[in-house]
Parts: structure tokens; C-alpha cells; sequence
């Protein structure tokens, strides 16, 4: 591929680098935020699921803005209001106003990721999709790798502040580049009109689910309150498959599905995109409450998994020219399965070499298992419907994170129960429960993966 065909899929995979740098130097400074806006750190939960719960309302409609004010228009204005966000959030003097600008980050964030991957898979022939989709996730590994060791170094350096001030000129950066390189997608000729019970339905079925999975298990309500929000979230979205199915022209046309090699991508990988969800969770977990490290040692080891991602690129596309999309997404997630459990072995005592080691080529593997779905999933949609499956893949894969960290949340509790401890001093062998039972869970995917054709996606390289 050319330098261009390099740079326009660093560029719309920017925003999940601000994404990931987000949430991850967010995580490491919440101690110094609840000190300084004088707050319990545990009511800063709110900061958090505002920003999943504007995600949720506004990514539905995401799809339908790309496709009647043009994308590339799109994607420019989603980083500009995440970035006025993060620059609000680093203004704000006390907890409701940090809340409210979370709010207006989630606008811009639920709107600039799968703008982004549309405008990807617009601009780039099936034949260079995989190098594509490689350059793809570049910047959202290099985001998680120096995400943590960035938010520890501005804490103990300087304000906590400047972990939301510091988005303003990659953001802005961003912008600028996608007004050089990006090219115009004009909107729709004829657009269609606004599906707007389905939005309706939709955002407060999203909602409900993620507000229900980010508190569960938290003791910010009890969780019999959040199981009925769950249930009544549940309810809501079948109501929406219900409407959908009578729409002309539905906000999210789920009929989508029946693509074999997008059901496979959203349905199918489903376990898989969960386990990776709790597995960022639970290391950092293990290593510092468990192991007692501390957070620079436990970020220092951690990284490997993202410099394992970030080796995709070297072996990606000799693998899938060597033995195809349905073998590689079989043996890849395999491979990732025993790594998750293999995790289940580490102890205090365990060499951080080999802790590192282990942790990198499991990245490698779960790495090749998500840019061969990004790339496969796509390849049979209708260029008129890539705006549906960008926003309902993206919905999915929020939904599967947002579940790992529960699921591992979950388990780690159950463990330290079970071991006769508590949640409030969990040890390092309530942990390995939970990388078995998270390794298991990936095994699940094969059954997708398994009916997929060996030719699938041969035009793809």
C-alpha cells in the first residue's frame, strides 16, 4: 500500500486511540480527582457511566448523521465536541459539571468511532483490506500501551487535569489530518427520514443495559435494582427488533444479520470480544492486589499485551495468504483460550519475564482474532448499508466489553468468597478462576467460526 493508504486508516482509528488513552489514564486517576473535587472516589462512578451511557444513547444515530450530512463531516465534528469535552472535564470544579461534560464526551465519542471505520471501509478496495485493517489498530494499541504509564506520570507529576487537557491537541491533530487526507463523502442523495421511536427505543434499551452492567456488583445500588434495569433494557431492545422488523427505513436495519460473515463478526465472536473485555480488567487487578506491585510496575508488565498487538502487523498477512480467514480466526482463537488460562497460572513468585513474555504473544493472538474480523465481517455488506453494520458492530462491542468487566468483576468476588475471604482484600488465588472460566468462555466462538467456508473472504487478499 501506498503512504496515503497507510495514513487514512491511522487516521480514522485516531479516535479509539483517544478513546483508550482515555479510559485508561481516567481509571489511574480517579484517586486524585475525588481528593480534589472533595468527593468519594466510589461516587466518581458517575463520571464513568455518564460518559457509557451518552455513548449509548448517541451511537445509534451516528450511522444516520454519515449518511445524510456526508462522513468525513461527521467524523471531523465527533472529535471536536470529544475534545470540547475533554477540555470542559479538565475545567470542572465539582462533580455534577465533570458528569455533565463526560456527557457531551460520550456525544463525540459514540459518533467518531464508527464514522471512522465506515469512512475506512468506503475508501479502501477489498483488496487492501486486511493492510488496512492492520494500520487500523495501531493507534488503539498504542493508546492502551502508554495509557497507563501516561496517567501515572501526570498524576504524580502535575494535575490530574491534564489527563482530559492532553486529548485537545491530539484531537485537534486529528482534524487536521482528516481534512488533508480524508476524502469528501457527500451525504445521501434522497436521505431517509429519521426513525425516531427507533431511537428512542434504542437509546433507552442501551442505556438501561450498560447503566445496569457498569453497576453491578458495585454497591452503588442494590443488585436487585440492577438486575431489573437489565431486564427492562432487554425488553426494550426486543421491542425495537419488533418495530424494526414493520420499518421501511429503521434507524439500525438489523436485517444485516443475515449475513453470514457479519452474523459471525457481532453474533458469533460475541465470547471472544467478552473475554478480551475482562482480561484488561482482571491483569492490572491481579498484579497490584494480588501480586502487590504497584501501578508502574503492574503498567510496565501489562504493556506487553499491546506491543504483542502491535507485532499483528509484521505476521498478519503471510498467515492469511498461507492458511485463510476460517483456520486463522480457529487456531488464533484457540491460541488465545490457552493464554487466558495459562494467565490462571501466575503467581508472586512467577518471573516477571515470563509473566511479560506470556502476556505478549497473548496479545499477538487476540490481536490476529480482531483484524481478521474487522476485515472478514465487513466483506459482504452493500456499500448502502455499511453505515447499519459499523454502528450495530459497534454497539455490540460495547455491550461485550462493558459485560467482561463484570463477568470478571463477578468471578473474582465469587472466588474470594469462596476462599472465605471478601471483596475488599481479594488474594492472588482468587484470580485464577476467573482467566480459566474467560479462556473457556472464548472457546465458544468456534462454533461461528467453525461454519464459516476455507474460501471465506478470499477476495479480501
Amino acid at each position: 500500500m501506498v503512504a496515503r493508504d497507510r495514513l487514512v486508516p491511522i487516521i480514522v482509528a485516531s479516535p479509539l486511540f483517544l478513546q483508550n488513552l482515555d479510559t485508561s489514564v481516567m481509571a489511574t486517576a480517579l484517586p486524585s480527582i475525588a481528593e480534589s473535587l472533595k468527593v468519594p472516589p466510589l461516587h466518581l462512578n458517575l463520571a464513568i457511566t455518564s460518559y457509557l451511557l451518552s455513548l449509548a444513547v448517541f451511537l445509534p444515530i451516528s450511522g444516520w448523521l454519515a449518511d445524510r450530512f456526508g462522513a468525513k463531516r461527521v467524523f471531523c465534528l465527533a472529535i471536536a465536541f470529544f475534545s470540547l469535552g475533554s477540555a470542559l472535564c479538565g475545567a470542572a470544579n465539582s462533580l455534577p459539571e465533570l458528569v455533565l461534560f463526560r456527557i457531551l464526551q460520550g456525544l463525540g465519542g459514540a459518533m467518531m468511532v464508527p464514522v471512522g471505520r465506515l469512512i475506512l471501509l468506503r475508501s479502501v478496495p477489498p483488496s487492501q483490506m486486511i493492510s488496512a485493517m492492520v494500520w487500523f489498530t495501531v493507534p488503539p494499541v498504542i493508546g492502551r500501551m502508554v495509557g497507563p504509564l501516561f496517567g501515572g506520570a501526570i498524576v504524580t507529576l502535575t494535575s490530574w487535569r491534564w489527563i482530559f487537557l492532553i486529548n485537545i491537541p491530539f484531537g485537534v491533530l486529528a482534524i487536521f489530518l482528516a481534512l488533508a487526507f480524508v476524502e469528501d463523502m457527500d451525504g445521501a442523495a434522497a436521505p431517509v427520514p429519521f426513525d425516531t421511536k427507533g431511537f428512542v427505543l434504542l437509546a433507552l434499551g442501551l442505556s438501561a443495559l450498560l447503566g445496569a452492567l457498569e453497576t453491578a456488583g458495585k454497591a452503588v445500588v442494590p443488585i436487585w435494582v440492577s438486575l431489573l434495569v437489565a431486564g427492562l433494557g432487554s425488553l426494550t431492545l426486543l421491542l425495537y427488533y419488533l418495530h424494526g422488523r414493520r420499518q421501511t427505513h429503521p434507524i439500525i436495519d438489523l436485517s444485516i444479520l443475515r449475513f453470514r460473515t457479519f452474523r459471525t463478526n457481532v453474533l458469533g465472536a460475541a465470547p471472544l470480544r467478552i473475554a478480551i473485555g475482562a482480561s484488561p480488567f482482571l491483569l492490572p487487578l491481579m498484579l497490584q492486589l494480588g501480586f502487590g506491585l504497584s501501578p508502574l510496575a503492574s503498567g510496565l508488565l501489562t504493556v506487553a499485551t499491546a506491543i504483542g498487538g502491535l507485532g499483528t502487523r509484521i505476521v498478519m498477512k503471510r498467515v492469511i495468504h498461507s492458511v485463510g480467514f476460517r483456520h486463522l480466526l480457529i487456531g488464533a482463537t484457540v491460541l488465545t483460550s490457552f493464554f487466558y488460562m495459562s494467565y490462571s497460572q501466575f503467581s508472586p513468585s512467577t518471573p516477571h519475564l515470563l509473566i511479560f513474555c506470556t502476556l505478549m504473544i497473548g496479545g499477538l493472538v487476540n490481536s490476529m482474532c480482531m483484524v481478521a474480523l474487522g476485515a472478514l465481517g465487513f466483506s459482504e455488506i452493500p456499500p448502502t448499508r455499511m453505515s447499519h453494520a459499523t454502528v450495530l458492530s459497534s454497539m455490540v462491542q460495547q455491550l461485550s466489553v462493558s459485560f467482561g468487566v463484570v463477568l470478571g468483576a463477578s468471578l473474582v468476588s465469587a472466588a474470594a468468597w469462596w476462599h472465605g475471604g471478601d471483596t475488599a482484600h481479594v488474594q492472588a488465588e482468587d484470580f485464577s478462576p476467573a482467566f480459566v472460566v474467560v479462556g473457556m468462555l472464548t472457546m465458544l466462538s468456534l462454533y461461528s467460526f467453525l461454519q464459516l467456508h476455507p474460501k471465506e473472504g478470499a477476495g479480501l487478499h
